[in-house]
C-alpha cells in the first residue's frame, strides 16, 4: 500500500531551485492539495487515498524548477483561513496582508450597525470578501483597474459565499461627482519601486502582475496620495483608512496623510519589524 512519507520525500526532493526548507513546505502543500493529506498525516505516514488521480508530478515538479510560484501550480492559496483561487493576473496574497485585515476586523468587531468599507485594488479579492465573511456587518465593495481580476474576485466571492460588489474603478482617476462614504477604506496598493526589481526574486518578478507591483522611482507615493485625497472627501467623521507601505517609505507615507489633515497616524510593524501597515483617521 502506497503511503504519504516516500511520495512527500521524493518530493521535497526534486524540487531543487528552492532551498531546502521551502521546497519541504511546498512538498507538504502538495500533498495536501492533490491528496487532503495534513502535515500530521504525511509526517505518521498515513497511507495514500486508494481512489487517488495521480498528477503529472513530473510536469509540477518541472513547472516549481523553473520557480513558478507552487500557489499558481496548485491554482489556490490560503489567506486568512479561507481558500482563495489565484492565477497570474493577481497578486498572491500575504501573510502581512493578514495581518492587516486582522487590525480592521478587531477596530470593526463591536459594530452592530452596517459598515460600508471600500476595497482598493482588490486583485484576488481577498480582503475585500475576508471582511465580508467575518465582519457580518459590513458592506463590502472592491474596486480594481483590471477586469480580468475582478473576474476572479467574483469567482472567489461566490465560491466563499460572501456579499461583495465588485466594481472597475481606477483610484487615479475617481469621477468628480462620486459620492458615496466608507466607514473603512484599505488598500494594498502597487508600492515596489521599479528600481527595486532587481533585487526581486524570480517567483515574484517573472510570474505576478506589475501593474499589482510597481510604481515609478519618480513617484513612489502616487498611490498613497491619491487614496488619502480620496479619503478627504469620502471617509465618514468616524472612519478609518488602512494601506500596506513599503518599508522603505514609513514616515514619508505616514506624512501624505499628515500633510491631509489625518491626525491620529499609527504606522505598524510587520514579524520582522519592518514598517508594513498605516491606520489612519481625523
Amino acid at each position: 500500500m502506497a503511503t504519504a512519507k516516500p511520495l512527500y520525500d521524493r518530493l521535497s526532493k526534486n524540487i531543487t531551485a528552492f532551498p531546502p526548507e521551502e521546497a519541504r513546505e511546498m512538498a507538504f502543500m502538495l500533498l495536501d492539495h492533490y491528496f487532503g493529506l495534513r502535515k500530521t498525516d504525511v509526517l505518521t505516514d498515513k497511507p495514500l487515498p486508494p481512489n487517488r488521480t495521480e498528477p503529472d508530478w513530473f510536469k509540477i515538479l518541472e513547472r516549481l524548477n523553473r520557480q513558478e510560484p507552487i500557489q499558481h501550480v496548485i491554482g489556490t492559496t490560503i489567506f486568512c483561513g479561507l481558500e482563495f483561487e489565484v492565477s497570474p493576473d493577481v497578486l498572491i496574497p500575504r501573510p502581512e496582508t493578514e495581518d492587516l485585515v486582522r487590525l480592521i476586523m478587531h477596530d470593526f468587531a463591536d459594530r452592530t450597525d452596517d459598515v460600508p468599507i471600500l476595497d482598493i485594488g482588490t486583485g484576488s479579492g481577498c480582503i475585500a470578501i475576508t471582511l465580508a465573511r467575518f465582519l457580518p456587518q459590513s458592506v463590502v465593495t472592491g474596486w480594481d483597474v483590471s477586469d480580468v481580476a475582478l473576474t476572479l474576485a467574483q469567482r472567489n466571492a461566490e465560491h466563499l459565499k460572501a456579499d461583495v460588489t465588485f466594481e472597475i474603478q481606477d483610484i487615479l482617476n475617481v469621477p468628480t461627482d462620486f459620492v458615496h462614504r466608507y466607514d473603512c477604506v484599505v488598500s494594498n496598493p502597487p508600492y515596489v519601486t521599479r528600481s527595486e526589481a532587481a533585487v526581486m526574486e524570480r517567483n515574484v518578478l517573472d510570474y505576478e502582475p506589475g501593474l499589482a507591483l510597481f510604481v515609478d522611482d519618480n513617484d513612489p507615493l502616487v498611490f498613497y496620495k491619491a487614496v488619502a485625497d480620496f479619503c478627504t472627501r469620502h471617509l465618514t467623521n468616524s472612519g478609518a483608512c488602512y494601506v500596506e507601505i513599503n518599508e522603505r517609505f514609513g514616515e514619508a507615507t505616514q506624512q501624505v496623510f499628515s500633510d491631509r489633515g489625518f491626525t491620529n497616524i499609527h504606522v505598524y510593524k510587520d514579524i520582522h519589524g519592518k514598517d508594513r501597515s498605516i491606520r489612519a483617521t481625523f
